[in-house]
């Protein structure tokens, strides 16, 4: 086993790290840029090293920085949580070459993975059900045209280095392609330096379903049950929940059979979530496979009663997993707290918070790394907690959010709590009917005055 883990992450995903290493007698290692140095991630971790300035460019994303502080504090091994270098295959190299383990997927499968044509030609091989669509890299615009022609509209285009809806373009009808494909080309360019696109049929009322997997060294993967992701602004995840409403027993047991074929076609080792798009009919289309830990994986830990960063942290020390696939026994809901403005358009709310109470009680779980006082840097992404309640059912989850959303007290800043409370009262959202569309139509209430 590990004796020290450096955590290359920051905020509330490596606070979450540090404590699981905490219970398992691990030292740990926080790094930090000089805009988090009074995070908590800095004061609970057992050492703490500055590796740059503000920008991430400069920080969190600067290998060698990163790796140096691995090596003076004399860690084994690094976690990388989500985000930053979680699923840079050059960095999970350099560890290798360093003698340091990596807590994540090997070079060569995030390489795999991490390309998206790459991914789906993979999938393919594998007998995971992909969306029609180009088998590759889309050489021009004529050959854009008519695969387009081939597959129908609707399409969309997608960047291969794509991530957090970069690059994607919606085209319901030929005369707006042209327009589709080179600002697509633009903006992915500009994002990732790669202007490369393929190409999928669009689905229509589609839900965004993932399935949490886990493999080891042997190359033997389970699944650990699904998560709906559908409820998004700008393809970011807003609130998460397992099991999906839209979920039954036969469908669990196709995508979980699937996903678990993804993973071991490829010998995956770790934490990893194969994603799915679900149409009305319940016909599911592989998307995409994230090669580290998600944001959301603490609703699928209330669920089965499991600590997914734990299993990370034994697969990459050589221990085998017990091959158990998961069905959830509980219902959980997770909203993610932004610091942002929910009626300005979710301006980001970067600032000093003032005044923090936490909710309580039974089923309530809150992770994040603020507290009064904190001020929160621009720099960063804006989420700033995630709020997690856990029931026998989803009326009780989804009451159990009210009150916890109610008890929430975040002052000095703005945040996403008045969302996510209205998000609770909506007829919809209440009734599972969601799609990824679900927030094209949500309009916030005024302010009571």
């Amino acid at each position: 086993m590990f004796k020290k883990i450096l955590i290359a992450n920051r905020g509330e995903i490596a606070l979450r790290v540090i404590r699981t290493c905490k219970e398992m007698g691990i030292k740990t290692v926080a790094v930090y840029s000089t805009a988090d140095a009074e995070s908590l991630h800095v004061k609970f971790a057992d050492e703490a090293v500055c590796i740059g300035p503000a920008p991430s460019s400069e920080s969190y994303l600067k290998m060698a920085n990163v790796i140096a502080a691995a090596e003076i504090t004399n860690a084994d091994a690094i976690h990388p949580g989500y985000g930053f270098l979680s699923e840079n295959a050059k960095f999970s190299k350099i560890c290798e070459e360093h003698d340091i383990k990596f807590i994540g997927a090997s070079a060569e499968m995030i390489s795999k993975m991490g390309d998206k044509a790459t991914a789906k030609a993979t999938m393919k091989a594998a007998g995971v059900p992909c969306v029609p669509g180009s088998d590759g890299i889309i050489e021009d615009f004529k050959e854009c045209k008519k695969l387009a022609k081939e597959t129908g509209y609707p399409v969309m285009l997608k960047a291969t280095a794509g991530g957090g809806g970069k690059g994607m373009r919606a085209v319901w009808k030929e005369e707006d392609l042209q327009d589709a494909w080179d600002s697509a080309r633009q903006e992915s360019k500009a994002a990732f330096g790669n202007d490369d696109m393929y190409m999928e049929k669009l689905i229509e009322e589609p839900r965004h379903i993932e399935i949490q997997v886990v493999g080891d060294s042997k190359g033997k993967a389970c699944h650990l049950s699904e998560r709906d992701c559908s409820v998004q602004r700008r393809h970011q995840k807003l609130t998460e929940e397992v099991p999906s409403p839209f979920m039954t027993d036969e469908l669990r047991e196709k995508m979980g059979k699937a996903a678990v074929k993804a993973a071991e076609y490829i010998k995956y080792e770790g934490a990893g979530t194969v994603e799915f798009l679900v149409d009305k009919h319940r016909n599911f289309y592989f998307m995409e496979m994230n090669t580290r830990i998600q944001v959301e994986h603490p609703i699928t830990e209330q669920v089965i009663d499991f600590d997914l960063i734990r299993e990370q942290i034994l697969v990459a020390a050589g221990v085998e997993i017990s091959g158990k696939n998961y069905t959830p026994n509980l219902h959980s809901i997770e909203c993610r707290i932004n610091a942002e403005d929910p009626y300005n358009n979710f301006r980001p709310s970067p600032g000093k918070i003032t005044n923090l109470h936490s909710p309580g009680g039974h089923g309530v779980r809150l992770d994040t790394h603020v507290y009064s006082g904190y001020s929160i840097p621009p720099n960063y992404d804006s989420m700033i907690a995630k709020l997690i309640t856990t029931a026998q059912t989803r009326e009780e989850a989804i009451n159990k959010m009210k009150r916890a959303l109610d008890e929430f007290v975040i002052e000095g800043i703005k945040t996403t709590i008045p969302f996510h409370r209205q998000l609770m009262d909506e007829p919809d959202y209440v009734a599972g009917n969601y799609t990824t569309a679900f927030m094209d139509t949500f309009k916030m209430k005024p302010l009571e005055q």
